[in-house]
């Protein structure tokens, strides 16, 4: 039996990832990947582009089915929260800073053309702290002057700035010899996860209690990431992705069976009255019976006679 996940990236590596977490496969498992559509660059950074869709898959054992079936009703008897209680805790592994003279030659080159980037954005007196996890590497860039250009709007240049480096960093590289390099600059990526987790619980709140589903922005697969990951912590709400490419967004809303706390009440065309409130239906008023009346009588001013030549 085969699983499999996709994802879809500004790079295939970033691609990897996100299929890679989405198939959350055993640790024995022989994970496959396959390119679905290879990324482009915009024209001029404006217009155009691709972004990266990878296809995660590994081959499972087929299960029984008496053990299937137990699998399914154990999944209908536990609840979100409960499985986010008994998930085992991972033991956080802590980057260590190391010296550039004791990196990779790849790395040493990303160093070098970051510092190029840099210098070509304005932006001066910065430092580079260099730190390892494993075989990953991490840049964290400080300075005293402002740095916001090395940040741009919503961190979209910065994650440009990570983009071009890692290509610098492993072009002509095999797996063996790859190297994932992150970016930050002044603590922003953890600012901005928290602001994002921020907006995952506030939205998550409308939805349940009006019960109405929430697009929120276009964000890169990391920001998406962590936005699902906030709202899986949540009763009663789920999240699903729509979109493609730099449009991709995440959608809030209720789950199946979940009902808003406090519904909204349907509008009327009531004039000068406030919205959502209960008026007393309208009631059309009648004219008095008459009887009908003469000419005559009906006369308010007098009858109207020409004049005569006397009179003139």
């Amino acid at each position: 039996m085969i699983k499999e996940a996709t994802a879809v990236a500004a790079t295939i590596e970033e691609a990897q990832q996100a299929a890679a977490l989405a198939l959350n496969a055993p640790e024995k498992a022989d994970v496959h990947f396959e390119v679905i559509t290879m990324p482009e660059k915009k024209v001029l950074g404006l217009f155009g582009g691709k972004q990266a869709e990878v296809r995660a898959y590994y081959e499972a054992p087929d299960e029984k089915p008496a053990k299937k079936a137990a699998k399914k009703n154990e999944k209908k008897n536990v609840s979100k929260a409960e499985v986010a209680t008994e998930k085992k805790e991972e033991p956080v592994v802590e980057a260590e800073v190391v010296e550039l003279a004791n990196c990779p030659e790849n790395v040493k080159k990303a160093y070098e053309y970051l510092n190029t980037i840099i210098a070509g954005i304005g932006v001066e007196g910065t430092k580079i702290e260099v730190s390892r996890c494993e075989k990953d590497y991490f840049f964290s860039i400080t300075s005293e002057e402002d740095y916001s250009l090395l940040i741009g709007r919503r961190g979209e240049t910065l994650d440009s700035i990570q983009y071009l480096v890692r290509l610098v960093a492993n072009k002509k590289k095999n797996d063996a010899e790859f190297s994932k390099i992150s970016i930050n600059v002044g603590n922003y990526r953890e600012k901005r996860e928290a602001t994002l987790k921020d907006i995952a619980r506030r939205t998550a709140s409308k939805v349940k209690k009006y019960g109405r589903n929430i697009a929120l922005d276009p964000m890169n697969p990391f920001e998406r990431r962590v936005i699902h990951t906030e709202v899986a912590k949540i009763p009663d709400v789920t999240s699903y992705s729509v979109g493609s490419d730099a449009d991709r967004k995440v959608v809030i809303t209720l789950e199946e069976g979940a009902k808003p706390t406090n519904p909204r009440k349907s509008y009327g065309n009531n004039r000068g009255g406030g919205r959502g409130r209960d008026r007393a239906p309208s009631h059309k008023i009648e004219a008095p019976d008459r009887a009908p009346r003469a000419d005559a009588s009906g006369v308010r001013y007098g009858k109207i006679l020409p004049k005569t030549e006397s009179e003139e």
